[in-house]
């Protein structure tokens, strides 16, 4: 999957564009809209926490790093275990997964409260009246939404794609 980034100059364009794509039989879950909190967004698709915040970034990082500490916490009970206590292998798979739990949960409460990196380049524009759209679409179809949207909305500023995005949110 890849998301496109499109920023239109008002909520009447976005409308159009969600009606083009749901045509060309994108889902609803997959494209997302964000605009000034004070905009009255209709029925469009709002941009969900995973789209406005860090939470998948900090959950990914939370994870790995939970799970080495948790790793390597495991090994350092085995190697030197309490005073007659024998651990088996058991030991490093459970702390493993224990520090990759409580890794994730821990930064994803942190990475909730931190606006989404890759949108800070639009924030301006937003907070100008201008709509964010993202759309989720498979590689081998960002090309030509790219192009329907630009041959139809031409106002419409296409600012590229994410490579690689999460395909379950």
């Amino acid at each position: 999957m890849r998301r496109l980034y499109f920023l239109v100059p008002d909520i009447e364009t976005a409308k159009a564009i969600v009606d083009e794509l749901l045509l060309a039989r994108i889902e609803e879950r997959r494209i997302h809209v964000l605009a000034r909190e004070s905009t009255p967004m209709g029925d469009l698709p709002e941009a969900r926490l995973s789209q406005k915040s860090d939470l998948v970034p900090a959950l990914e990082r939370g994870l790995a790093i939970g799970g080495a500490a948790g790793i390597l916490a495991g090994i350092v009970a085995v190697t030197f275990p309490p005073a007659g206590l024998v651990l088996g292998g058991g030991a490093i798979l459970a702390t493993g997964l224990t520090g990759a739990g409580v890794g994730a949960l821990m930064s994803s409460m942190i990475g909730v409260d931190i606006p989404n990196t890759r949108l800070k380049q639009f924030q301006q524009a937003i907070e100008s009246g201008k709509v964010l759209m993202m759309v989720d679409v498979g590689k081998e179809r960002v090309k030509e939404i790219e192009d329907k949207i630009k041959q139809h909305h031409p106002d419409a500023e296409v600012h590229g794609t994410e490579p690689t995005i999460p395909s379950f949110p």
